[in-house]
């Protein structure tokens, strides 16, 4: 992904999940996906998607039953 789509993104994160601490950062291989990551701690994947001609982000995130202990 472009450096101002991974900003934005972010930007958008950071506000509805309230997390000061959270980073998007972009695969090197990749140009239609990148990491999520809250203190260091890697959450999930942000993969772009262009269906239709109407751009959309779709985050997934894998929550492990240890990690509800």
């Amino acid at each position: 992904m472009k450096p101002d789509e991974i900003r934005k993104l972010e930007a958008y994160l950071k506000s509805r999940f309230k997390a000061a601490y959270l980073q998007v950062r972009a695969l090197p291989r990749k140009s239609d996906t990148a990491e999520v990551y809250i203190d260091d701690e890697f959450v999930g994947l942000i993969a772009k998607d262009t269906e239709e001609g109407e751009l959309s982000y779709h985050l997934t995130m894998t929550i492990l039953d240890i990690d509800l202990e």
